[in-house]
């Protein structure tokens, strides 16, 4: 299975980088809207069969124009939503931040029993978005893409794929509608083929990988 993991359009909370991952949080910025509209065209070179967005509305206004340009029907899932950030949220400081991402990364690096001040631990985390993924594997499409959130998206792909580790995924942040293009299965495991344009791995050669997916997406 082909797998687009793209992050969000630009919010409000953005701006003020903010811990925001409460239900249902903000819409997007205007400038997150024009990300949102760039979407279809900067996926055109795939043939999506599935869309999945998270239960926070950032996602699904992100995927709106996506949708209404495939004609896919957004499948709404909670297991893809935000790493919840507990004791930390609508903290802006930089203490909170790395905070949150060092638990993050530890998860990914393995220790999953480490817990978010007062949220969630590792297990739950990437249970919640591995269910969605092994969902969709099972549903049999060959091209999936879920509209994400960016801490979540780093922390599962760090975790579960085979060429990217903490040191790279923590120095390579992905920006508002940023694309992680992924091949593989829950089965044999992942592949990153492209990171917001970053070709990673022998695959990410081939015509197909180096497509629109893999071109510049508007970012904050």
């Amino acid at each position: 299975m082909r797998l687009l993991l793209i992050r969000h359009g630009q919010t409000p909370s953005n701006l003020k980088h903010l811990l925001d991952t409460a239900a249902p949080g903000p819409g997007l910025t205007p400038l997150g809207q024009d990300q949102a509209a760039a979407l279809p065209q900067a996926l055109a070179g795939e043939t999506i069969d599935a869309l999945y967005v998270s239960t926070l509305l950032r996602t699904q206004l992100t995927a709106a124009p996506l949708a209404a340009a495939t004609g896919l029907e957004v499948q709404v899932r909670d297991g893809i939503r935000e790493l919840v950030a507990g004791e930390l949220e609508m903290r802006g400081d930089d203490e909170a931040a790395a905070l949150y991402l060092s638990t993050a990364f530890a998860w990914s690096a393995g220790d999953v029993e480490r817990r978010m001040p007062g949220g969630e631990n590792g297990v739950e985390a990437l249970g919640r978005f591995d269910s969605v993924v092994a969902e969709a594997a099972r549903s049999g499409a060959e091209t999936v893409a879920m509209v994400s959130h960016g801490a979540a998206i780093r922390m599962w792909v760090t975790a579960r794929a085979a060429n990217v580790d903490v040191a790279y995924a923590s120095s390579h942040a992905l920006g508002n509608t940023g694309v992680v293009v992924l091949s593989g299965s829950p089965d044999r495991g992942w592949q990153t083929l492209l990171w917001e344009g970053r070709p990673l791995g022998p695959e990410a050669s081939s015509p197909q990988d180096g497509g629109p997916a893999g071109e510049a997406v508007p970012t904050a």
